[in-house]
């Protein structure tokens, strides 16, 4: 089962500072959450990181797992090359009952990691082998996404940007849920809006959905 966790605000601790931890940490940097990284060394990538000031860093070898204790995460991903203290951090996240993944252990974690083809952020498309062969995933979605930057268009991401806009609005002008699905159906059916999309006049065809919207009976 693939599932989109929604981590706004939620803490994630990340062990190892190299290039692996350096790829979650970059899946994560979208999702509002604090990441703290934990390690003696790491990167030129993740330090720029922490200069940056979106991530912490907790400088220090990782040789058992007090910092779960301390920092009391909800979700630890362990990317070290040490077998013992990734295996450890598994079994005592566990009883912690706190979310864990370790990079050389995917049967043993609690989820595994699709290879991704984004768009924009708006447009997520999972490659998933169940932890199976993260290569093979890695391999395939190369392979799909010259597919479907063929078949998602920009004015595929306008249109959801524009919906994403009058989504939030509906709520708050129309009270049922029936009322604002039949609403939100009729902006994205709509054939002048379509063409403005189409125009590259976003600004007008966002004003159309509003109006549309205010104006919903």
């Amino acid at each position: 089962m693939i599932v989109d966790l929604n981590l706004q605000d939620k803490t994630v601790i990340v062990i190892g500072g190299g290039n692996e931890a350096q790829k979650r940490i970059n899946s994560l940097l979208k999702q509002n959450c604090e990441i703290i990284v934990i390690s003696d060394s790491i990167n030129p990538q993740i330090n720029k990181l922490v200069k940056a000031k979106k991530i912490k860093l907790k400088k220090q070898k990782v040789c058992d797992t007090k910092f779960i204790s301390k920092f009391k995460p909800n979700i630890i991903i362990t990317t070290t090359n040490d077998k013992k203290i990734n295996q450890k951090i598994i079994n005592s996240a566990k009883r912690s009952k706190v979310i864990v993944y370790s990079s050389d252990n995917p049967e043993d974690s609690d989820f595994s990691n699709p290879a991704i083809i984004d768009f924009e952020n708006m447009i997520q498309i999972a490659i998933f082998t169940g932890g199976r062969s993260p290569a093979m995933s890695k391999k395939i979605r190369i392979q799909s996404e010259k597919i479907f930057k063929k078949i998602i268009t920009k004015e595929d991401i306008a249109r959801i940007k524009i919906q994403e806009i009058v989504r939030k609005l509906a709520k708050e002008i129309i009270s049922t849920q029936t009322q604002r699905s039949e609403c939100l159906h009729s902006i994205i059916s709509d054939n002048e809006i379509d063409q403005l999309i189409k125009d590259g006049q976003l600004k007008k065809a966002e004003k159309k959905a509003t109006t549309i919207l205010r104006n919903w009976k």
